[in-house]
């Protein structure tokens, strides 16, 4: 069968490559072509556009880029047009992807939804739009089924693909040798994927390095972004960079300083104490708070229902906070504290096999 997938964002783009290895080992005869990244070309198929071409965060910035966005969605619907899939499947990323999941419908596409949008978070009025042009939702978070439910529609859940990306890593036992790294602790900086992101988070996190001579500071690379384009803002710092490698960087990591997004599970699924950071746009930042109406930012403390990890957003994200949280999880009690509760984390999370339920639930959905 030919399946076409629109992943938007890096997580989409990791989730995206564990579902079509598992949907190829279902379909021998599976063909994709998708919006992605690096990691769903590696599976095969053909990248249509990468998603370092279509992520933008924040209000503001869908604003001011909205003729890049408008130009994207009417490529990708062209492209669905032309290529006539037997399957479209839509990864997260619902500014995009709900827009794609209307026009599918009104072309008599099958939709299904991998990783439900949050719309739990805000404007949950936008259920009525999934119910009226999703036709399959996988939700990999456990709330997310009954709140559905309180709308009136049926989803399936899977489980969380983090798992299935967690129990597929193999460490590197070269790691620090390749990557010049020395045998001081280390905290890992994952600034995210985006480039608002960088511009605003980036800063932050290296304006706390001066103040933990004794630990090593090493940065999580997204793949869509050159080695030159991190050193504008790490200036004459000693701060390396690693690409591809963020499992094997969390693998060995003492602590962790954090953009809030899929990230923030991540590193807790490896038992790394974080701190979890968000900052932009004042304008972008007002409008969520007005608009986002949830206790947690995290999906880390989402899950939990209670405060897991300490989340620094906007005017809290500066050096003085971050140094004190980053010290706090070094040390005891509070390092300690943490990983208890990452223990229930884990928990609540269950086993992997997320990408393998979903890929056998689509490939029997399409043939019914």
């Amino acid at each position: 069968m030919k399946y076409y997938i629109v992943a938007g964002e890096a997580s989409g783009d990791l989730h995206g490559s564990n579902l079509m290895k598992t949907l190829k080992e279902a379909d021998a005869d599976a063909d994709f072509r998708f919006y992605g990244g690096d990691l769903m070309q590696a599976q095969g198929g053909t990248l249509v556009k990468h998603y370092a071409d279509m992520a933008f965060m924040g209000f503001l910035e869908v604003a001011l880029n909205l003729k890049t966005i408008l130009r994207n969605i009417k490529l990708c619907k062209e492209d669905i047009l032309s290529c006539q899939p037997d399957v479209l499947i839509l990864i997260d990323f619902p500014g995009f992807n709900l827009k794609i999941a209307k026009f599918a419908k009104e072309q008599g596409i099958k939709v299904h939804y991998y990783i439900s949008p949050k719309v739990w978070a805000w404007n949950q009025k936008r259920v009525l739009k999934i119910k009226r042009d999703v036709d399959f939702m996988y939700c990999i978070l456990p709330f997310e089924v009954d709140f559905y439910k309180t709308w009136g529609m049926e989803v399936d859940y899977v489980g969380n693909p983090l798992l299935d990306a967690k129990a597929a890593f193999t460490p590197n036992p070269n790691f620090l040798k390749e990557h010049n790294l020395s045998d001081k602790p280390i905290i890992a900086l994952l600034p995210g994927s985006r480039k608002q992101e960088l511009k605003y988070i980036l800063p932050e996190m290296l304006g706390v390095v001066s103040s933990f001579n004794n630990y090593q500071f090493v940065i999580a690379g997204a793949p869509s972004f050159q080695k030159a384009y991190y050193e504008q803002y790490i200036g004459g710092l000693d701060i390396p960079i690693v690409f591809n490698a963020t499992y094997d960087l969390l693998n060995i990591a003492e602590a962790a300083l954090v953009t809030s997004g899929t990230a923030t599970l991540e590193t807790a699924l490896f038992k790394v104490p974080q701190v979890v950071l968000y900052k932009g746009s004042k304008i972008s930042i007002g409008i969520a708070r007005l608009l986002v109406k949830i206790r947690f930012i995290s999906l880390v403390n989402l899950i939990m229902d209670s405060k897991t990890v300490t989340e620094l957003i906007q005017e809290d994200c500066n050096l003085l906070l971050i140094a004190k949280e980053l010290d706090d999880i070094i040390n005891e009690p509070k390092r300690a504290e943490m990983l208890a509760k990452y223990e229930v984390l884990a928990e609540k999370m269950g086993k992997a096999g997320a990408s393998e339920k979903t890929a056998k639930l689509i490939y029997g959905y399409a043939h019914n």
